[in-house]
């Protein structure tokens, strides 16, 4: 084996159905797509976007971007580690530098990823090449391979249509919590014609609709695929949580016995259920929520 495929990822991840009232009696099915179980370390969506751009790195150092608690950067630090590249992660908030680090930073750091901490305005103007110039001069890291914050360019968008591949025929209706729409933005493109995919973003703002078409004519050169946002599970925001949030999350875990990431899939699987009982999808349908992550640590 050469490459990626030396860390044997479980490809296609598997489709799992539930058996849950709160979907049965409104004539639902309900599948979870398991891209956590595709890589112990490079889980879900961060294999998928992760894995073309670290093929087009070629072994270079590799610089990449994210916030305190970022599952991206923790990735890319992973995938360091795995295939022995030097990877550094520019971090939002120059004030965290003299701090201790938080478990999540800390697992970047033991796995070797060089941390660069940058004050918030300049990390807002990142995408702005004098800012990113400055940035990556500062990191010493002038000659590495750029990765957008979480991971999604139009290389990752493309890796992320084989999802929407795997899933064509396979269920009616995809739903998928958003953060950069990195993801969402591929696979609705690899869905099977009369196919719809839903994003639940976890960021306020109602600004990613613009950001997904984008960076979908950037991949494919048009819109494409039978998508929709519903803005309204973001729970406060980035990383932010609620007592019920926690408690949807809990009961989810007791029903079906399975770990539920609270930043994404917990927002996820709320939604789906309010979504159930409004009746926003017809009888009969079969409704695939993609499971991006697990809880961390």
């Amino acid at each position: 084996m050469t490459g990626l495929d030396i860390l044997r990822p479980r490809l296609p991840s598997p489709l799992q159905e539930l058996s849950d009232p709160r979907f049965a009696r409104h004539g639902l099915r309900l599948l979870l797509k398991r891209d956590d179980l595709i890589h112990p370390e490079l889980i879900g969506n961060k294999w998928r976007k992760l894995a073309p751009n670290l093929t087009a790195a070629a072994g270079r150092t590799v610089v990449t971007f994210g916030g305190a608690y970022s599952n991206h950067l923790r990735a890319t630090a992973a995938a360091g580690r795995l295939l022995g590249l030097p990877t550094v992660g520019v971090v939002r908030g120059e004030e965290l530098a003299d701090r201790p680090l938080n478990p999540s930073l800390a697992r970047c750091a033991a796995d070797g990823m060089r941390l660069h901490f940058v004050d918030r305005p300049t990390y807002r103007r990142k995408t702005e090449p004098d800012t990113l110039a400055r940035v990556l001069r500062a990191a010493q890291a002038e000659d590495a391979y750029v990765v957008p914050e979480g991971g999604s360019n139009s290389l990752a968008v493309r890796g992320c249509r084989a999802l929407g591949e795997e899933l064509s025929g396979r269920a009616d209706a995809v739903a998928i919590a958003c953060g950069t729409g990195g993801t969402l933005a591929g696979l609705a493109a690899g869905l099977a014609p009369g196919m719809r995919c839903l994003g639940v973003p976890v960021l306020k703002g109602g600004f990613l609709s613009a950001d997904i078409e984008s960076l979908q004519r950037r991949a494919f050169g048009a819109r494409c695929g039978d998508w929709t946002l519903d803005d309204r599970f973001h729970f406060g925001g980035y990383a932010r949580t609620t007592p019920e949030l926690d408690a949807f999350a809990e009961d989810f875990e007791h029903r079906h016995g399975l770990p539920v990431e609270r930043l994404y899939v917990a927002k996820l699987l709320y939604g789906l259920v309010a979504l159930a009982e409004e009746g926003a999808f017809a009888r009969g349908t079969a409704v695939a929520a993609v499971v991006t992550g697990r809880p961390f640590p």
